[in-house]
C-alpha cells in the first residue's frame, strides 16, 4: 500500500496565504468585472405528471415510478358550414380516455410544422387521372406551412420513394417526384401506407400526416386493413385519404367502390383524419387545399394518462367542447380514436 506524506501546520497555513493573495488579484482584474453571456432560452416543458419521480430517484415509500408519456392529440374544430373555429382556448375543451376526464397539461393553437407523406396511386386505372392528382398534390403543398418537410410515395404493385433524400421542403422537388410515374399493375394500398408510415418515422416534425389519393381497392399487398388499421393507430400520424373514382366505376364496378370507400374512412377516422370522395377531378385540388387549411388550423392538447398501466391496451379517446362559441353553430369535433398505450418490457426470464 502506497503511504501518505505528511507536513507540518505552518505549511498548509502558507498555503492558505498565497491563496487568499491570488483571489485578491483576481478581483482586481479588468476581465473579472465582466459578465458570461447567458444561456440560450428553452421554452419550458409540459409538467411532469402528477407523482411524478425522475428515473433512478425513490419517492418517500421506496417505490421507483415510471414515467408516463405525454400523449398529444391534434384537434380540429369545425362550425356546421366546414369552416375550421379558430380562438379557442384550453378552457373550451375536455378530454376523456375510456370515458375518464383527464387533465390538460399542453395546450396550442399555433400552426407548426409537420412531416407529411404525398401516398399517390400509380396503377393502370390512374393513367388518365395523374395530372389532375398531381397539381392537387402541388396546390396542397403550397397551401401548407413553408417550413414543413415532404416525400411522395407511388405506388402500384409496390411501393416507391420518389424523392430525392428522405424529406424535401422544396416544391420543384416534389414536383419532380410526381412526375416520375408510369401508371401500370395492381394497386398494393396496405403496404404503400404502412411502408409510409414507417417512413415517417424519420421525420424532425412532431405532427406527422399522410395525403393518400387513390382509385382503387388493395388488389395487390401482402399485409391486411387490420394490420395497416392497427399500425396506424400505433402511429401518432393523421391520414387524409381521397378516393377519385370515375364515373364508369361508380355505374359498373359498385362493390369495389362501395369496399375501397369504407376501407378510406376506416383509415382516415381511425387516425383523426378524414376521407373525401369527389364527383370529380376538378374538386381534388379544392379538397387538398382544404386539407392543408385543416392541418394549419388544428389545435394541439396534450395530457398524462391516469391509466399509468403499462399494458399496450388500446385506449379510446374523445374531446368535447365547453360553452362553444354560440354564434357559430353546433361545432364538430374531430380527433384520433384512441391510441395504444406503452407495454412494460418482459421481465428476464419470462
Amino acid at each position: 500500500m502506497r503511504q501518505t506524506k505528511r507536513h507540518s501546520p505552518g505549511y498548509f497555513l502558507a498555503l492558505t496565504f498565497a491563496f487568499v493573495l491570488s483571489l485578491a488579484a483576481l478581483a482586481a482584474s479588468p476581465g473579472a468585472q465582466a459578465q458570461s453571456p447567458l444561456p440560450p432560452f428553452t421554452p419550458p416543458n409540459p409538467p411532469p405528471p402528477p407523482g411524478y419521480t425522475p428515473p433512478g430517484q425513490t419517492n418517500r415509500d421506496h417505490s421507483i415510478k415510471s414515467e408516463v408519456a405525454l400523449v398529444v392529440l391534434h384537434v380540429t374544430v369545425a362550425d356546421p358550414s366546414g369552416q375550421f373555429v379558430s380562438g379557442l382556448t384550453q378552457g373550451n375543451f375536455n378530454v376523456f380516455e375510456d370515458k375518464v376526464e383527464q387533465k390538460i397539461s399542453f395546450f396550442s393553437s399555433r400552426d407548426i410544422p409537420v412531416t407529411m407523406g404525398l401516398v399517390i396511386d400509380n396503377s393502370g386505372s390512374m393513367a388518365e387521372k395523374r395530372d389532375q392528382v398531381n397539381a392537387a398534390a402541388l396546390a396542397f403543398v403550397h397551401s401548407s406551412n413553408p417550413q414543413d418537410e415532404a416525400f411522395v410515395v407511388n405506388f402500384n404493385d409496390e411501393y416507391y420513394l420518389d424523392t430525392e433524400g428522405d424529406f424535401t421542403s422544396d416544391p420543384q422537388n416534389l414536383s419532380d417526384a410526381l412526375s416520375r410515374i408510369e401508371t401500370h399493375g395492381s394497386t398494393a394500398l396496405y403496404d404503400a401506407v404502412i411502408g409510409s408510415l414507417d417512413h415517417l418515422k424519420k421525420g424532425h416534425k412532431d405532427k406527422r400526416v399522410l395525403l393518400l389519393v387513390t382509385d382503387g381497392d388493395d388488389d395487390a399487398s401482402t399485409n391486411t386493413l387490420e394490420t395497416t388499421l392497427k399500425i396506424a393507430e400505433q402511429s401518432d400520424a393523421a391520414i387524409y385519404a381521397i378516393g377519385v373514382f370515375s364515373e364508369d366505376d361508380r355505374q359498373h364496378d359498385k362493390h369495389t367502390v362501395r369496399h375501397s370507400t369504407r376501407v378510406l374512412t376506416e383509415l382516415a377516422e381511425a387516425t383523426g383524419g378524414a376521407a373525401y370522395f369527389p364527383a370529380n377531378l376538378s374538386q381534388v385540388t379544392p379538397i387538398c387545399e382544404q386539407v392543408a387549411q385543416e392541418i394549419r388550423s388544428q389545435y394541439s392538447i396534450g395530457y398524462y394518462p391516469s391509466n399509468t398501466s403499462k399494458d399496450g391496451t388500446f385506449r379510446t379517446v374523445q374531446v368535447q367542447l365547453i360553452e362553444p362559441p354560440k354564434e357559430r353553430g353546433k361545432l364538430s369535433v374531430r380527433t384520433r380514436s384512441g391510441y395504444y398505450a406503452q407495454k412494460a418490457p418482459s421481465s428476464a426470464g419470462n
